[in-house]
């Protein structure tokens, strides 16, 4: 019987792939079972026309060891791609001058691995890896769980499946984000799954509900610690942040043989989504339906004890004792509150100013404390540090920007809530990650006054004042060159018409699925990515990069076919 798609590509790209099916546990990979060619890693020095230096691409490895010839299919997909990389380097002629373009990374699906820790669809996510790496993609974003890692006993860490995904993306050339996930899967825009916090968290939390965001009617949300007792030892003798720590510091130590080679970039979550933000819109059981304001996150009596301690020590008790009462509720507008509305306001007096200056100071604070964990943790590794902030382009255009007041962003018509947000990762030298890349204002229900390209604009234009570098990520799943377009010109960040070189550090698409995979998504897919990394400098004409993109697309037919049945 011939070998099947997958296992092909597995010998392809040097890696033994199992034929055990989704839900078995994952073993840790079997060095044995590997085959590499020392050709593969071989890199030599080539002497451009102007006499300076440069490395020759890595060659790749087009001819299996095991099963000792190439695949028609395959072994043109990577006599392209090797051509397409020394043209990049600058092999034999000139590399390009001015921006560097774009790398774009894509999302693993939520439940890559398994409530058992293995991997799940095995073959699915390997045959979507080799064809990721064909169309030039620069590597994936995972979602280590909290959840599943440590989900029995505080300080027991199952890196299981974790471990084969690693390793399945190293021997795919694929780069990886890894996100720290401390937060609940489930309940929000796109959550395909529901993984919970630990098992011994949630108990913790049972025995102390005020551990859990609270809204002012009492309703309470598991989907992350409320940064109010960040720093109480309320999880088994341990604080929230430690804890944080000591699992981003078994991370380290489980894959230091990665970091800085494979592992490029570690996501530290802060707050539902894995966002630095309050769990002020949360869509499950259908609290939250957009476009409504949200609601403050400020009722738990860790919380609450702050607020008491910062208004005595202002001078006014009288405003420790509660957060806004008359704000709405989560599906209300602006216009609806007292505390909201564009004339006399709330917000916007000498009692919203105290209060949002200290219910935002609260996030930002929380950013720090896990901020300083993380680059201390990671230093010397060769990693970047990057955090996700939420693209909340609703009622953006009404004075009190409402929605972002509730997430904990101080950001008013009158105020700028990004730049200290962009100030506060610039002292750790981390990445700005922002969302909603891929929409357009008139998208967007303009009676809500919906502007996300115009929020956009804000935090590029604060993250070029703080001097931090910018990735972004699209909000919803896009397949549509419409889309593409728009994050295409978004991440070359002409914001001010004096932005030179720079553009977005990276891009991350959201998300291998078999969607992905379907003949015109795909096409399209691979002519953005081909323009992304072409980048503001591009020296290809637009239909150029199209006949490239449609050469690479007739190469991996059979290959992205495979990952599409496959990954259904």
């Amino acid at each position: 019987m011939a070998m099947s798609m997958t296992h092909q590509i597995g010998s392809l790209a040097v890696v033994a792939v199992p034929d055990s099916g989704a839900g078995e546990s994952a073993a840790a990979v079997n060095t044995a079972a590997m085959c590499k060619s020392p050709a593969a890693s071989m890199k030599c020095k080539v002497m451009r026309s102007e006499g300076g230096e440069v490395l020759s691409p890595p060659m790749s490895p087009c001819m299996s060891p095991v099963v000792g010839s190439m695949r028609a299919d395959l072994s043109a997909v990577c006599q392209v791609f090797e051509t397409a990389e020394e043209k990049e380097h600058g092999v034999g002629g000139k590399g390009k001058g001015g921006g560097k373009g774009v790398p774009v990374y894509v999302m693993m699906p939520l439940d890559s691995v398994t409530a058992g820790n293995g991997v799940n669809r095995r073959k699915a996510v390997n045959a979507a890896m080799a064809a990721l790496k064909s169309a030039g993609v620069e590597g994936v974003m995972m979602d280590v769980w909290w959840g599943l890692v440590e989900r029995e006993r505080p300080g027991e860490y199952n890196w299981g499946g974790y471990v084969e995904l690693m390793e399945m993306a190293k021997k795919n050339g694929l780069k990886v984000q890894a996100v720290m996930s401390f937060h609940q899967c489930g309940g929000n825009v796109g959550d395909s799954c529901t993984i919970p916090l630990p098992k011994w968290v949630v108990e913790e939390i049972d025995n102390d509900p005020d551990l859990a965001y609270t809204d002012q009617w009492g309703r309470r949300n598991y989907e992350y610690v409320s940064l109010g007792c960040d720093t109480l030892p309320v999880l088994k003798g341990r604080t929230p942040v430690q804890c944080y720590a000591d699992f981003m510091r078994a991370f380290r130590d489980n894959f230091k043989h990665l970091l800085g080679d494979t592992i490029v970039e570690i996501q530290v979550g802060m707050g539902p989504a894995g966002e630095l933000r309050y769990p002020s819109y949360p869509e499950q059981n259908g609290t939250w339906k957009f476009p409504g304001i949200g609601a403050f996150q400020c009722y738990d009596k860790y919380m609450l004890s702050s607020l008491k301690a910062v208004a005595e020590a202002q001078g006014k008790p009288e405003w420790g004792s509660t957060g806004p009462t008359d704000a709405g509720h989560y599906n209300n507008w602006p216009e609806d509150t007292q505390f909201f509305r564009k004339e006399g306001g709330g917000w916007d007096g000498p009692y919203g100013e105290f209060f949002l200056t200290w219910y935002s100071q609260m996030l930002l604070e929380h950013g720090e404390r896990i901020l300083t964990s993380a680059k201390s943790i990671f230093d010397d590794t060769g990693v970047k540090i990057s955090v996700k902030v939420a693209g909340i382009h609703w009622h953006y255009g009404s004075r009190s920007h409402a929605p972002e007041l509730t997430a904990g962003y101080y950001n008013t018509r009158l105020r700028d809530g990004y730049l200290p947000i962009a100030q506060m990762l610039a002292r750790h030298g981390a990445i700005f990650n922002f969302t909603c890349i891929e929409m357009r204002d008139h998208e967007q229900p303009q009676e809500a006054l919906c502007a996300p390209e115009k929020l956009v604009k804000q935090v590029a234009l604060a993250t070029q004042k703080a001097q931090v570098p910018l990735a972004g990520e699209n909000a919803l799943q896009r397949y549509d060159e419409y889309a593409h377009e728009q994050i295409i010109r978004a991440s070359q960040l002409n914001v001010d018409g004096d932005s030179g070189d720079r553009e977005m550090c990276a891009f991350t698409y959201l998300r291998m699925n078999p969607h992905l995979f379907e003949p015109d998504n795909w096409r399209k897919f691979v002519a953005f990515v081909k323009k992304m990394k072409e980048g503001k400098s591009a020296h290809k004409c637009r239909e150029e990069v199209e006949r490239e993109a449609e050469h690479f697309v007739h190469v991996t037919h059979t290959l992205v076919q495979e990952a599409s049945v496959l990954m259904r």
